[in-house]
């Protein structure tokens, strides 16, 4: 029996905890029909899933106290023809990728799982922090009638300040550069809440080139590293 590996990564806040919960719940509940079923759970906590899918049905947000530490998960799952698919969250809250963005570091058992496989690559499309260019503060400055010198005010940088983009293209490229390069890898990036970015009339492609256009060339120009596509996840409703 073949075996695949897929590891979801996504920064904080950008649905892999809406998707462990609606995976959870679908392959125990077995209410729909699923091309995947339950195989066994290798790393995680039941009780920490059961109540994360608790609140999925009763689609409510995620608490942060049900998130705290690394919670790394893997669940082993079956296809239809026998495949045996592992998906694994190195990090459910994300802030171990946050700490990869801005300190170059990240711990050993995360590191050693994003060496395995594909990646499932969240984004949410409803929270995309863009850039912020120096003409659109001075028209909104003058939109407001507010002077100069009130608009342009120093604030210190830090990399949790950077564009959405920014952050993505920099941790797909630490998966591309020793040691985590495994060579070619395929992606797909899930962009979650789908049904809130519906207003924009864009195909789930043309969305990334629009709103993430770094993203977008980045995984253009480096087919040798990533064979990607996008895909979405539309908020459950009640």
């Amino acid at each position: 029996m073949m075996q695949q590996s897929v590891v979801v990564l996504g920064l904080p806040g950008s649905g892999k905890t809406t998707f462990l919960a609606a995976l959870w719940h679908l392959v125990f509940s077995r209410e729909t029909e699923t091309k995947l079923r339950f195989g066994s759970l290798k790393s995680g906590n039941v009780k920490h899933l059961n109540a994360i899918a608790a609140r999925w049905r009763s689609a409510q947000m995620q608490e942060r106290t049900l998130l705290a530490g690394n919670q790394f998960v893997s669940i082993n799952l079956v296809t239809d023809d026998s495949q045996a698919v592992t998906i694994t969250f190195p990090d459910i809250a994300g802030e171990s990728y946050r700490q990869m963005w801005e300190e170059r570091e990240c711990e050993k058992v995360v590191a050693e799982t994003l060496t395995q496989g594909s990646v499932l690559l969240f984004v949410h499309a409803d929270d995309i922090k863009r850039p912020l260019w120096i003409m659109d503060v001075a028209a909104m400055a003058l939109a407001l009638d507010l002077p100069p010198d009130e608009v342009a005010q120093p604030v210190p940088w830090q990399p949790r300040l950077a564009p959405t983009q920014v952050q993505l293209v920099g941790l797909l490229s630490l998966l591309g550069a020793a040691p985590l390069d495994i060579g070619p890898r395929r992606l797909v990036v899930m962009l979650s809440a789908w049904d809130k970015a519906k207003g924009e009339r864009l195909a789930p492609r043309e969305f990334l080139r629009a709103k993430l256009p770094l993203l977008s060339q980045y995984l253009d120009t480096n087919p040798k590293l990533w064979q990607w596509t996008v895909s979405m996840a539309v908020k459950k409703r009640r």
